[in-house]
């Protein structure tokens, strides 16, 4: 008891508590041996089961990470895509159209696409239809909510053309090679050359003019022969363009369906105010 309320109310014990610390400190370490031998058991002899299980759910894990981050590449690659599609819309004088590929003609022959857009949304036979860069075709057949896209690289497609440079006319017809077009009847003294701009010239009141349609490749002159062969690449990117502009000519937003007086995604008609001439040019530009 005397031991008791000196060690309460004085300090002169304290170096007698600190001996019998150090002497007891390690049979608590021995004591705790056991647990420590335990956890160390646990850490060092895991079951090749419960590893199985556990590299499947990393593995699970890994192949779920690696889905969302192609997602995302994606998503950032079809970002740009509308950013140059919507920037494309706001150069051209005309209403237009958004719209999506949905299918792709199965005959190697024939350079057929399938859109998301139909009679309901306004679409006709032989409208205009364009990709950011250029003229893709035009629309042949129309349901109601789908229509059939004859591209300008089918064989058996032609648009009047002329040199943005100095205005030349001639006829530029598909040759089944989506990355090539070749130029009808051009005289051998036209002067044309490597990297001429063709656009639309508006004859035949099927498509507006000024639209991008090829680039000069080659010009052959033959000293044999009475016309030149001229090649040229499409500007539209008609093997890989998703999203397109359906054209509504000399037509204000409001006899369009569906149209705002501005760009919203996924689709909208937007008008736009620059004239077509330096909308030909300026989607020239941005392709470049």
């Amino acid at each position: 008891m005397v031991l008791v309320v000196v060690g309460l109310y004085t300090d002169k014990l304290e170096p007698l508590r600190e001996k019998l610390a150090q002497f007891v400190t390690p049979f608590y370490q021995i004591t705790n041996v056991p647990s420590r031998v335990n956890d160390w058991r646990k850490d060092t002899f895991v079951s090749q089961a419960d590893l199985k299980v556990e590299n499947e759910a990393l593995k699970t894990e890994l192949l779920i990470h690696q889905r969302k981050l192609q997602q995302l590449a994606s998503l950032a690659a079809e970002n740009v895509r509308l950013r140059q599609l919507l920037n494309a819309s706001q150069m051209l004088q005309d209403t237009v159209l958004i719209a999506e590929l949905i299918g792709v003609s199965p005959n190697p022959l024939s350079h057929k696409v399938i859109i998301n857009r139909g009679t309901k949304d306004g679409a006709f036979k032989g409208q205009p239809v364009l990709d950011a860069f250029g003229l893709m075709g035009q629309v042949t057949e129309v349901s109601e909510s789908s229509s059939t896209v004859l591209l300008i690289s089918d064989s058996t497609h032609a648009i009047p053309v002329q040199v943005n440079r100095n205005g030349v006319r001639a006829i530029a017809e598909g040759t089944g090679d989506l990355n090539s077009l070749s130029l009808r009847h051009v005289s051998a003294n036209t002067d044309i050359r490597a990297g001429d701009l063709l656009v639309s010239s508006g004859l035949g009141d099927r498509f507006p003019v000024g639209y991008p349609v090829a680039e000069v490749l080659q010009v052959v002159r033959d000293p044999g022969k009475a016309f030149l062969t001229v090649i040229a690449k499409p500007m539209a990117r008609l093997d890989r363009s998703r999203h397109l502009l359906l054209v509504f000519e000399n037509r204000d937003q409001a006899s369009v369906p569906g149209a705002l007086a501005k760009v919203s995604l996924p689709a909208v008609v937007v008008p736009t105010s620059s004239s077509s001439a330096s909308s030909a040019s300026s989607l020239q530009g941005g392709a470049q």
